[in-house]
């Protein structure tokens, strides 16, 4: 019998990239998209849409949609203020859960989330980049013992999406507690992308962060300025066993790179080190008057110009691009599934990537070393 799948939320998010990822699978049945009956017309348009792109119903009553008989996954990527709620609800419906990274907007939930899908002896797999090469390669290179003891990781995550403006060059003030994280316009970028690298740095050494200081800034998106979201984040870390852990993530903007954006990764060991660029060798010149390299057009469901359906093609330019996965995200979780164990990354392993970044804001808030687990 092939995998039920309730989609969760619809267009305008990571869900148009995941919904397909599942459907494309032998192995999956995607039954419908679903949504909480409060959800805001927006969101309604955009459910009813990925829906309709899917040719399956949308049932805007959550529970009602677990209820349906044959459920036995729930891809699950709302606004994250909203996530860890549904994804409790579908927990306590006793449901497997591939769910957007990261896995909650308060710890507090999460942690209530990962106890439930632990008592239910429920599966889990959140959304990372470890399946990409870069990843893998940094995956085969600890694991050969080449380089030796590791000792100390760094990674700059940058995209180069959204359509940037000269801001003024000032410290910025960070809360040390965040409850709101995306809205269509902006995003808080620290939480969104550094938990790539803080969910790879967990899954490459096995090991739990111990302290983190970070500090945040302002310096590309207008959208965000206004919003109080910042655009990146620099986080140190240290993990059990004395690893020392650096991060540069955020969002940088269309001309700040032709493809992707930077996705760097420095291994140092007590043997050898190693450095891995998710691109080729390459010499580049870059700026924002360059005539001939033109941003794409601004959609207005998706202004800032995050999600996959929106054009992000940048003319006039050479496109790099970081070579596909072997294997969808998705379906290495109906691997796990088929395996009866929880996907690469899990999400007890997304909770302690969570707790790391409530860490870093309340670090860049304070102005202070930060130790782990928060209290």
């Amino acid at each position: 019998m092939p995998y039920g799948v309730l989609v969760v939320t619809g267009a305008m998010s990571h869900q148009e990239n995941y919904a397909l990822g599942f459907q494309q699978d032998k192995r999956c049945d995607v039954i419908a998209v679903a949504d909480e009956k409060d959800a805001d017309e927006r969101r309604v348009r955009l459910n009813e849409k990925l829906a309709g792109q899917l040719r399956v119903p949308y049932i805007p009553d959550l529970d009602a949609a677990l209820a349906r008989p044959g459920v036995d996954v729930v891809s699950i990527c709302t606004e994250h203020h909203r996530q860890g709620r549904v994804a409790i609800r579908c927990a306590e419906a006793g449901k497997h859960l591939y769910i957007d990274k990261p896995v909650a907007g308060s710890l507090p939930e999460a942690r209530q989330l990962e106890a439930i899908v632990r008592k239910n002896n429920l599966r889990s797999q959140m959304f990372t980049q470890v399946l990409l090469p870069p990843a893998q390669r940094a995956r085969r290179l600890i694991d050969s013992g080449s380089l030796g003891e590791l000792r100390a990781i760094h990674h700059d995550l940058h995209f180069a999406k959204g359509y940037t403006k000269d801001l003024p060059l000032k410290p910025r003030t960070e809360t040390a507690d965040p409850k709101r994280f995306l809205v269509p316009d902006a995003k808080r970028e620290m939480f969104n992308i550094a938990v790539y690298s803080l969910a790879m740095f967990r899954w490459l050494t096995k090991r739990n962060f111990r302290t983190v200081s970070a500090i945040t800034a302002n310096y590309f998106l207008e959208n965000n300025a206004r919003r109080d979201f910042e655009d990146f984040g620099v986080l140190s870390l240290t993990l059990d066993g004395g690893i020392i852990a650096t991060i540069s993530a955020g969002r940088t903007g269309w001309r700040s790179h032709p493809g992707g954006g930077s996705n760097c990764t420095k291994l140092v060991g007590t043997r050898g080190s190693a450095f891995i660029d998710g691109f080729a060798t390459r010499t580049e010149i870059t700026g924002g008057r360059q005539a001939f390299w033109k941003t794409p057009p601004e959609n207005p469901d998706d202004p800032a110009g995050f999600w996959a359906s929106s054009d992000q093609r940048k003319s006039g330019a050479v496109e790099w691009a970081i070579p596909p996965a072997t294997v969808s995200d998705q379906s290495a979780f109906l691997d796990a599934l088929d395996q009866g164990r929880d996907g690469e990354v899990s999400l007890s392993d997304g909770v302690h990537a969570l707790e790391a970044l409530f860490g870093a804001y309340r670090s860049a808030a304070l102005r202070d070393v930060v130790s782990l687990p928060l209290l």
